[in-house]
């Protein structure tokens, strides 16, 4: 407490689906946040917030917040609603739930949640018990990560691999399809910090973003055809024996095999897939190869695609074969979030999912509400929360069409009515992270830290998992699961026991606000020097070992050629898009431009893209352009343009710039469709199909058209 302007500081933690995951500093004066501040201790943060985080404080009081349980009072999508009390929104869903199961199972009913909310509480698994032990359709979630976090398991296991502050002690850093500076600037300075020691940065990407600006190399690649790169990448460091062979033969599996499947990877026929002179990529090859220790930091953007799955398991099995997990600072970095030993199963409950219980991808929505996946019994209600589907879901036109059902109870946890909260019969208002208690661990470091409640919420606002406790009494659950405190989850739902978290306990955490975990300072962590991956082989395996325990998804072949429930290749492959000039043709001769759709710098997928400070930072929707396209289009800087194809369309304003390849147009996720001109975005255009691994989507494998349109 400081006495002179009476300001009490609390401690918390960055509610937000970024590796960053930040420490707070709570301001509340008189009961009221003014403002929060990053933490200058803490390693990753260093007192700096992104822009997204600017005036977090001003965020609690937004006057468009919900405050009170809402009905709808006019057609779907109108907007119409009317406050109602807790009691009457639970008693009302209540009644509709106990109606539809009897008459078609709990089944029709299904959850849609990802990560509006990170915490262990209140994000992804807030709602997983409840759901399973209402006995509903399981809901498998795969917005993103699911992908890359496969094909990472299958090659090392779930390991943390590289930890991002040992970035610092790499002499060569490749940074493959990810877009730092925006969507990991906290971890960006660690290779800032390399490249002042003499460190060579490369960036792999399509765009040449303000991270390859900033980069040595910036290597522009087509999109989709990383798996060939990186395949490109083991034929010149086998063919010219740049292999490590003590460590390939000590600690890898499948080694001969993986030789054979890269000698298909000549450079000469991976330039013509990428797009990338021969030259480079030998050159880049080379230099990988030569210059320990070399890291590789793997972007989510590789999975986005059809073959992007057997992409990161390509890359994956890069620094074994050179050995660079010798040294601290080589190796690779996917998804440390391994490292913390979480208890899902006491969180989450899956023993309680009831034998033959049906599973619906939540990427497949629109297609499980309009009918296109033929289920018996049909989805009759939907709750969403920690999501907005109408923004980042694919097959935009699908879902808004599958939620203007009348017959579908659609139930919605937000804090403002968002594209899809529109739809809702009843929306719940959800409290905010300085409302509320909750653990945060991190996808991007090493850092567990624990999130205090600064302020009280709204009277009608609830943190996710009161909500859940409510409607499980609601609902007549007596399990003793919906009993416990935070405190007391809090403490059930982390093995506190494990030499992870040696003396790391939730007192200690109230005390210092965060904690490194137990598994290596940046200075000497080299988790894999002798091998101990976590794989079934417990080494690298260039060929999987677990490959007979994955199929072709029933719903959609994902390869060509391959049938629902044929293996997936053991071995990495290039497997090219579904959409493309060279795959499909006759497409690409209506809608002729590739189309990516990385994140927004100024929004956290669509958190903040209905507040006026954000938006002007981020500008309107917007469409970069090539200006070869361009030209041959008759469009200009400033335009009015739409993007289209036979899935939808979305309109934007127009932007000339080189930093695209020809044939590339670019525009950012995460507006939503009520603020643009055309009252769609980006997802509109975006198929449904997934790639090949982990049922992760394929928002970088869409072909369109652009054209001018009149303002």
């Amino acid at each position: 407490m400081n006495a002179e302007i009476d300001t009490m500081i609390v401690r918390g933690a960055c509610p937000h689906d970024c590796p960053d995951t930040c420490a707070f500093e709570y301001h509340v004066k008189g009961g009221k946040l003014v403002e929060v501040t990053g933490d200058k201790n803490h390693p990753m943060t260093q007192g700096r917030l992104c822009v997204k985080l600017k005036d977090f404080a001003g965020h609690h009081y937004n006057p468009e917040r919900i405050l009170t349980p809402l009905k709808r009072v006019g057609p779907k999508g109108s907007r119409q609603f009317a406050p109602i009390t807790w009691d009457e929104a639970l008693t009302t869903i209540r009644d509709k739930w106990n109606g539809i199961i009897a008459e078609y199972g709990a089944q029709a009913i299904m959850p849609h949640a990802y990560l509006g909310h990170q915490g262990t509480l209140n994000g992804l698994t807030a709602g997983d018990a409840f759901f399973n032990r209402l006995g509903s359709t399981v809901a498998e979630k795969t917005y993103c990560e699911s992908g890359s976090s496969t094909a990472w398991v299958m090659t090392v296991g779930p390991s943390g691999g590289l930890d991002i502050e040992s970035f610092v002690h790499a002499k060569y850093i490749i940074v493959w399809g990810m877009n730092m500076t925006s969507t990991n600037i906290h971890g960006w300075p660690f290779i800032v910090k390399a490249q002042e020691a003499g460190a060579k940065v490369v960036v792999i990407d399509p765009v040449r973003t303000r991270t390859a600006k900033a980069a040595d190399w910036h290597i522009q690649i087509n999109p989709g055809t990383d798996g060939a790169l990186a395949l490109g990448m083991m034929n010149v460091i086998i063919a010219e024996d740049l292999v490590d062979h003590d460590y390939v033969e000590k600690y890898t599996l499948g080694y001969e095999e993986l030789k054979e499947r890269a000698a298909l990877f000549p450079p000469e026929r991976v330039s013509r897939i990428t797009g990338i002179p021969a030259e480079d990529i030998v050159r880049l090859a080379r230099e990988y190869a030569t210059t320990p220790p070399a890291a590789i930091r793997e972007g989510v953007a590789i999975e986005r695609s059809r073959g992007g799955g057997q992409a990161i398991r390509a890359i994956t099995c890069l620094p074994a074969l050179i050995g660079a997990w010798r040294h601290v600072g080589g190796g690779a970095m996917e998804m440390p979030i391994w490292e913390f030993p979480t208890n899902f199963d006491l969180i989450c409950r899956p023993d309680w999912i009831r034998p033959g219980t049906r599973v619906v991808n939540e990427l497949d929505l629109g297609a499980a509400l309009t009918g296109e996946l033929q289920l018996d019994p049909p989805i009759k209600s939907l709750f969403v929360y920690n999501s907005n589907p109408m923004s980042q879901a694919p097959a935009q036109a699908k879902i808004a069409k599958g939620l203007e059902r009348e017959d579908l109870f659609t139930v919605v946890s937000e804090l403002f009515i968002t594209d899809t909260a529109k739809y809702a019969d009843i929306i719940l208002p959800a409290a905010m992270q300085a409302e509320q208690l909750d653990i945060m661990v991190t996808w991007g470091h090493l850092y567990i830290s624990l999130n205090q409640p600064a302020i009280a919420p709204p009277p009608d606002c609830v943190p996710n998992v009161e909500m859940f406790r409510r409607l499980a009494k609601t609902m007549g659950f007596n399990d003793d699961y919906w009993d416990r405190s935070d405190w007391e989850m809090l403490q059930d739902f982390y093995d506190w026991d494990s030499p992870a978290l040696a003396g790391i306990t939730l007192e200690t955490l109230k005390e210092t606000g965060w904690a490194r975990i137990n598994v290596g300072l940046p200075h000497e962590r080299k988790p894999h020097a002798e091998g101990n991956f976590k794989t079934p082989s417990g080494k690298c395996e260039f060929k999987s070992s677990v490959t007979e325990n994955f199929v072709v998804p029933v719903w959609r072949s994902m390869y060509e050629g391959m049938q629902p429930g044929d293996p997936i290749d053991p071995l990495p492959d290039y497997v090219p898009p579904y959409e493309s000039r060279e795959t499909n043709p006759e497409l690409a001769r209506r809608f002729p431009l590739s189309i990516v759709s990385p994140k927004a710098h100024a929004f956290l997928n669509s958190q903040y893209a209905n507040e006026a400070p954000k938006q002007k930072r981020q500008g309107e929707q917007t469409v970069f352009m090539h200006p070869a396209d361009a030209a041959a289009r008759q469009i200009v800087t400033g335009s009015t343009v739409r993007v289209f194809n036979e899935r939808g369309h979305f309109d934007g304003r127009a932007e000339i710039v080189d930093a695209l390849m020809p044939g590339l147009v670019m525009a950012n996720l995460g507006h939503w469709p009520s603020f643009t001109k055309s009252g769609t975005a980006v997802n509109s255009i975006s198929s449904d199909a997934h790639c090949g691994m982990g049922m992760a989507g394929s928002y970088s494998d869409n072909l369109v058209e652009v054209e001018h349109v009149a303002a």
